[in-house]
């Protein structure tokens, strides 16, 4: 007996890789994350102009970036005991109460102490929206288009923060105001929430079903201890630290050795950095398509980590060597941007090493994530110094290429990477209800 043909819209959503019950979530966390990303590009000068001292915004944006790694981590954990749906929606409740504090309280009265709990804890929102939902994509795709599922999650995350939002700021700001434009970020952050808890109906989203010694505090014990539980999970969340590290080390050092060193100027490095994000966002599609085609570990060790250790040297020795030459630079910075999304397939590959704990593993990953943000400052504050800018440019591709050594140790649990490598070879996989 054959089972009845899909509805078009369905039919042509599952050919795309979008899980055909999560579309209009996808639709929401690019609104969300729009909104999240408005304030990207302008509120570090804007704090500065009303007379916060620049030490002081970059202490509130130190506050902001360990409540979201905090974040980032327990939205994995809490998805396992709550379910995708309420840590989506605790998460959107987080982030609309502290930016309402934020606008309507800390801003007008400039209290620093108000800033930093408004500002400061709304770092808490958007981990726990966008991740719960990473957490229910992979309770749902199957596993033969997981890393497509992934791709496209990844697209509608890059493209909305800080692409899309820094682009709605810029047509904002000039007509409305930098102030009613912060407004308006909240006005789209509650509308792509309310689309995705509201037009979202899957049963994934709810608890699951818990099992004997999986109380609220195992699970949370649980979400550290995978890491040697499964040393699988562990080395994955080392190549996650990898994946990104670079991007924030660079964001230090390259805007001044491009300027200074090598001879853009101030608009053609933004260009570039530009062309560099807009590359990312389309190449996340494309690997999260590839990855279900060879395989996720092979597209994460060559395409990620073998790719991003060429191009990181790449970025540095050929502005450096052919001097301003912006065409050229263009091309070099889009190669590092489309090299750092061959890592999509991991939030694929991370859940299926440890499936009967798909939320801790995905806490993990997102433990490395957040790990990255202050790794690669980290190995530049240390090395620079000593070694300039060329030495840690070095550093950061042996980190590659450690990380293409790791990966292919990732084997996953029931055999063969051939569940992953494609949509039509790929025998069917129940998934577990374990979101």
């Amino acid at each position: 007996m054959t089972n009845p043909p899909l509805p078009a819209h369905r039919a042509l959503l599952t050919r795309l890789g979008i899980p055909p019950t999560l579309a209009w979530g996808y639709l929401g966390l690019l609104l969300f994350m729009i909104g999240d990303g408005v304030e990207s590009g302008y509120l570090s000068p804007y704090l500065i102009d009303r007379g916060i001292p620049e030490s002081r915004v970059a202490l509130l944006f130190t506050v902001y970036g360990i409540a979201a790694g905090i974040a980032a981590w327990l939205s994995g954990v809490l998805s396992d005991l709550w379910g995708p749906r309420r840590v989506m929606g605790t998460g959107l409740a987080v982030w609309a109460a502290f930016q309402v504090l934020f606008l309507a309280a800390a801003l007008p009265l400039t209290s620093y102490p108000l800033m930093l709990l408004g500002y400061g804890l709304r770092g808490l929102g958007y981990p726990l929206f966008a991740y719960g939902f990473l957490v229910w994509i992979a309770g749902v795709a199957p596993r033969a288009r997981l890393g497509t599922a992934m791709g496209w999650f990844w697209f509608a995350f890059t493209g909305g923060l800080p692409t899309l939002g820094s682009l709605v700021a810029s047509g904002l700001i000039p007509r409305i105001g930098a102030y009613a434009t912060l407004w308006a970020a909240l006005a789209l952050v509650a509308a792509g929430g309310l689309i995705a808890l509201l037009l979202v109906r899957d049963e994934h989203g709810a608890r699951r079903p818990r099992t004997a010694g999986e109380g609220p505090l195992a699970t949370l014990v649980g979400s550290v201890t995978i890491l040697w539980r499964n040393p699988r999970v562990g080395a994955g969340s080392l190549v996650r630290v990898v994946n990104t590290a670079s991007q924030f080390g660079f964001f230090v050092i390259l805007p001044v050795h491009f300027t200074r060193t090598v001879g853009f100027t101030l608009t053609q490095w933004l260009h570039l950095l530009s062309a560099m994000f807009a590359t990312n966002i389309f190449a996340n599609l494309l690997f999260g398509a590839v990855g279900d085609r060879i395989g996720w570990r092979r597209t994460i060790a060559w395409c990620g980590g073998a790719g991003c250790t060429l191009s990181t040297l790449l970025l540095f020795y050929v502005p450096t060597t052919a001097g301003p030459n912006f065409p050229l630079a263009l091309l070099v910075a889009a190669f590092y941007g489309a090299t750092l999304a061959g890592y999509v397939p991991i939030s694929a590959l991370m859940p299926s090493l440890e499936p009967r704990h798909k939320g801790q593993a995905l806490a993990a990953l997102n433990l490395g994530a957040g790990a990255s943000t202050f790794v690669g400052p980290a190995v530049v504050a240390a090395f620079v110094g000593p070694l300039g800018v060329e030495g840690v440019v070095w550093i950061f591709a042996g980190m590659y290429a450690v990380s293409c050594a790791l990966t292919l140790l990732l084997k996953l649990p029931d055999g063969p990477e051939a569940a992953a490598t494609g949509p039509d070879t790929a025998a069917p996989h129940p998934t577990p209800a374990s979101a």
